[in-house]
């Protein structure tokens, strides 16, 4: 099993450990794509505060995160697994796994990023502001730079296992699952039961709960149709839309009752 997770907009403070080493980081294909945004953030957010803050599109209250990505090759790092934070990772709750779960965690989850492309949550890297949504003057678009170096990566990382997609549209831009990567791929919403609608916060705080359960439940499942059953054992009400023709992921959509 492979989750795609979404980043955090937040980060926490940078880690006391070693540099950057990007030939330690997970999808060594994605190296030089990762070592192109990297050299030119840190060159914006060196050169031109302003330009950087409206480039990054940072409000006045976040001009310190322009000097924390120009120093991006010496600051210190963490996992990535502490680096994000936010609704999501909160209720993941990583550091509190037991043993075995940390280890699925570490096999199954791939965070994705504007400046990484994907990690996984053991990947040391340092805290910093960049995300899918950014425009580079040199590179681009985040979102479409990234989908030939991920096409070229992301279909042997799929392994042959079930692709559970939380990602938000943004993230999901960078990759889409083709092919038969793409039928054994399930994208996941999570609706408030009886209005039917997506409510942002306890949308992301479901999604870490349902990864936190599948990981200390220790299930595997292989298939999109093995993960709805999973879900329904692990009491969520799980509604089903297959694909209508080969090639496509299957929509699951989780309704939830109460809105925390």
């Amino acid at each position: 099993m492979l989750v795609l997770l979404p980043p955090s907009e937040g980060k926490a403070a940078p880690g006391r450990g070693a540099p950057l080493r990007l030939d330690s980081l997970s999808l060594p294909g994605l190296a030089g794509a990762r070592a192109a945004v990297l050299d030119e953030l840190v060159e914006l957010c060196a050169a031109d505060e302003e330009k950087a803050r409206e480039v990054l599109g940072l409000s006045e209250g976040l001009r310190g995160e322009v000097a924390k990505n120009a120093e991006l090759r010496t600051a210190g790092t963490r996992p990535s697994g502490e680096i994000y934070t936010g609704v999501l990772y909160d209720a993941l709750d990583l550091a509190s796994l037991d043993t075995a779960a940390k280890k699925r965690a570490a096999k199954a989850l791939l965070v994705f990023s504007g400046l990484w492309g994907a990690v996984r949550v053991t990947d040391r890297i340092p805290s910093y502001r960049c995300s899918m949504g950014v425009k580079l003057p040199g590179l681009g678009a985040l979102g479409t730079y990234w989908r030939a170096p991920m096409a070229d990566v992301m279909p042997e990382a799929a392994g042959n296992g079930l692709v559970l997609d939380l990602r938000s549209a943004a993230y999901a831009s960078a990759w889409k699952p083709k092919g038969e990567v793409a039928e054994r791929t399930a994208t996941v919403r999570v609706l408030h039961a009886p209005t039917r609608k997506v409510v942002s916060h306890f949308n992301k705080a479901t999604k870490g709960r349902i990864v936190r359960a599948l990981l200390t439940s220790g299930a595997a499942p292989a298939s999109p149709a093995v993960l709805v059953d999973v879900l329904r054992d692990l009491q969520y009400t799980v509604e089903v839309e297959k694909p209508a023709k080969a090639g496509q992921p299957w929509s699951l959509d989780v309704l939830v009752d109460e809105v925390h």
